[in-house]
């Protein structure tokens, strides 16, 4: 087994970052929320002889699942999350895409799998232990690699700001509480990835991020 290694691929007009974890030596990997321009991530796949095991969601949203479809498709692997709170969201994400006006394909998608707090999912030898996140959306969860003290928030928690919470399903408080009680006790060293900008550490946000005083 390698180092865990990721990239980002920015898909969709909104500039969501679409994550490729895998790791270096047997080059096994996932894709973490192929919102769109898929053709675009199965290049990258392609190029640096990616061999993806399985698409990982974190939410429902159509930035971050509405390409999921279509790539499960293409590639014959399954998509896994998120929580089944996000069920109305993922069958709604074609009428998401005429409201928002989005031109780009988008597919309905029911996963393959749930998950539930205290899951986990892994690849190539990396496991990533799963919480349930709501408060940005109903059934959003974040995936955690206790080992490489590396996470992926999605929508929960960005450099110096956090997700919104006027859409469908959200909720201020509700998202407040995930992140006092799931994501800052992972741990100030604790690097992560999120789901739009650049990515940072928890303690770095858990110091300046002007969104998480009080908590």
């Amino acid at each position: 087994m390698g180092k865990l290694q990721a990239g980002i691929i920015p898909v969709t007009p909104f500039q969501q970052n679409c994550t490729l974890l895998f790791d270096t030596e047997t080059k096994e990997g996932v894709v973490i929320d192929p919102g769109g321009d898929v053709s675009a991530i199965v290049q990258v796949v392609q190029e640096n002889g990616i061999k993806l095991r399985e698409i990982w969601l974190t939410h429902g949203h159509i930035d971050h699942a509405g390409g999921a479809d279509e790539l499960r498709e293409l590639l014959g692997i399954k998509v896994i999350g998120p929580h089944k709170d996000d069920l109305p969201l993922l069958e709604r994400l074609e009428k998401q895409a005429e409201r928002f006006g989005v031109s780009m394909p988008v597919r309905n998608v029911t996963p393959d799998r749930w998950l539930e707090e205290g899951d986990t999912v892994s690849f190539g030898g990396h496991v990533f232990e799963v919480f349930h996140t709501p408060g940005h959306a109903p059934g959003h969860v974040i995936y955690f690699n206790r080992a490489e003290g590396f996470a992926h928030l999605g929508d929960v928690l960005f450099n110096g700001s956090i997700g919104r919470t006027d859409l469908p399903g959200g909720d201020h408080a509700t998202l407040l509480a995930s992140i006092r009680d799931k994501v800052l006790p992972l741990g100030d060293e604790v690097g992560f990835i999120c789901g739009h900008g650049p990515g940072g550490r928890i303690g770095e946000e858990r110091r300046t991020n002007p969104f998480l005083r009080g908590l």
